[in-house]
């Protein structure tokens, strides 16, 4: 069985995919992780996450892995644990201009594939539903607004003790969301069979009860 969760930055497709793995018994596959670990290498060796011809040549030495720690996902990048370094604001935007790349893409989804192939899994990112599981059992877009999604992630970097700005976070996100979306190789977007849930005005116990109600309801 595998689960595809697509949506914008900051709609809470991580940790509902997180919530419906461990309900279900099933493994979580942290994509977004995925890319970010590569931004985190490009960033590392001085490489603008829009220089193809770098990027592609370092992809041939790269290992990304994703296990299933204790507690969280764990994320690692050529044997070394990056799970902490790869959620630093800076990080993230490099991860979205480097997914935008199509040497990138191919090398993701065909990684992402594999691991999906070989067991049950919940994926959520960008493509998964259009791209990387077009045929996955369940397809769900979620989102929320702009300015709820924005408070969302100021407050989760509050949180971690980051100094940080909710309007600039606000501008990054819009940003992001059109550079997603307008994007040429695996643009953002809602799957024609995708459920589209917005979790604007719901808590993360209420999208993980309509998800698993639509589940159930199938099985």
């Amino acid at each position: 069985m595998n689960i595809a969760i697509d949506g914008p930055s900051g709609a809470g497709k991580s940790t509902i995919a997180k919530i419906l793995a461990k309900e279900l018994n099933i493994t979580y596959l942290d994509t977004g992780a995925m890319y970010r670990a590569l931004g985190l290498k490009a960033y590392r060796n001085g490489i603008l996450p829009t220089d193809e011809v770098s990027v592609e040549k370092i992809l041939e030495t790269t290992v990304i892995d994703v296990v299933a720690g204790e507690s969280n996902t764990l994320v690692y990048l050529d044997g070394e644990d990056v799970s902490g370094q790869i959620r630093q604001h800076h990080i993230s935007k490099m991860a979205s201009d480097i997914s935008a790349l199509k040497c990138v893409r191919i090398y993701m989804v065909d990684l992402q594939r594999k691991i999906a192939a070989r067991r049950d899994s919940v994926l959520d990112g960008r493509d998964i539903g259009t791209v990387v599981l077009p045929n996955a059992d369940y397809k769900f877009y979620l989102t929320a607004s702009v300015d709820e999604r924005a408070h969302r992630r100021y407050l989760e970097l509050m949180a971690r003790g980051e100094e940080c700005n909710e309007e600039q976070i606000k501008e990054d996100i819009a940003k992001r969301d059109y550079n997603d979306m307008n994007r040429q190789h695996s643009p953002l977007k809602k799957a024609d069979d995708a459920i589209e849930i917005d979790s604007t005005h719901l808590d993360i116990d209420g999208v993980k009860e309509k998800m698993l109600c639509i589940i159930k309801a199938a099985k």
